[in-house]
């Protein structure tokens, strides 16, 4: 199937796609098969299967299935439900802020910094506030990185520093300014209760009050950021899912060139 259901013309996979009437797809083309799980505050039972289903109905599903249940704890139950979308798509109509660099491996990126910036460029990375998860960090800046690309402290011209988690933002900062940071990356995996919001948006604020922020690169990412949120809470770059080292390298690297250069 190659270039078939990925293909602009869908003429080449199935003569009934419609890129402006999308629907899920499972077995068959616009018959909209979704599974959906989640938890209702209820008793396992016939009545909780009976809200589920009827939950689904309220999101817009047909020819429902409860597939699966389980209590959690006594008064929650989890579902696994299948249904048919009655909903659909217009995907011609999808525009996505994305970030506007070109993805360089660690030795063009190298290249890239010797010819166009002449010096290392130093960066400081952390999981900050009671984040204490470390993946994403050491993802983008442990030498050994990861899925074969390779962290930011391998690379030649940068002087990269990870902090680790759980680091406040005022310790964050204040370990920027003591290296005279070009760029900082801050990783947020937690995201109950949007703590990873209330956080960004506070260290941008001490940033703005320290009279920092129009000094360096800030760059945030973890599973559930994207660039446009990002962008709106007072950030250069957001990184979310399916990104490496190689895509952050790139983008620091092409930004600082056209601030210093510009």
């Amino acid at each position: 199937m190659s270039g078939g259901l990925y293909s602009t013309n869908s003429n080449e996979f199935d003569k009934t796609l419609d890129l402006t009437k999308i629907k899920p797809y499972g077995d068959t083309m616009n018959d909209g098969k979704t599974q959906v799980s989640f938890t209702l505050p209820v008793p396992k039972g016939d009545e909780a299967i009976e809200a589920a289903k009827q939950m689904m109905r309220k999101m817009g599903f047909e020819d429902i299935q409860v597939v699966f249940v389980q209590e959690l704890m006594k008064g929650f139950t989890f579902f696994n439900c299948y249904g048919s979308s009655i909903h659909t798509v217009d995907y011609t109509t999808i525009v996505v802020p994305k970030v506007e660099s070109t993805t360089m491996d660690m030795h063009e990126t190298d290249d890239f910094i010797r010819e166009h910036i002449g010096r290392k460029i130093v960066v400081v990375g952390a999981s900050t506030g009671s984040d204490a998860h470390t993946v994403g960090i050491d993802a983008i800046m442990n030498m050994k990185g990861f899925a074969g690309h390779y962290g930011l402290e391998r690379y030649d011209m940068v002087e990269a520093l990870n902090m680790g988690s759980q680091v406040p933002n005022e310790e964050f900062i204040a370990k920027a300014i003591e290296m005279k940071a070009d760029i900082l990356l801050v990783s947020q995996t937690v995201t109950q209760k949007d703590i990873h919001i209330k956080n960004l948006v506070e260290l941008v604020e001490m940033l703005e009050a320290e009279g920092l922020r129009d000094k360096v690169i800030l760059i945030c990412g973890g599973p559930r950021l994207s660039h446009e949120l990002a962008k709106e809470l007072g950030y250069d770059a957001g990184f979310g899912m399916n990104k490496y080292s190689d895509d952050v390298a790139s983008y620091m690297a092409q930004e600082l060139d056209r601030r210093i250069n510009q």
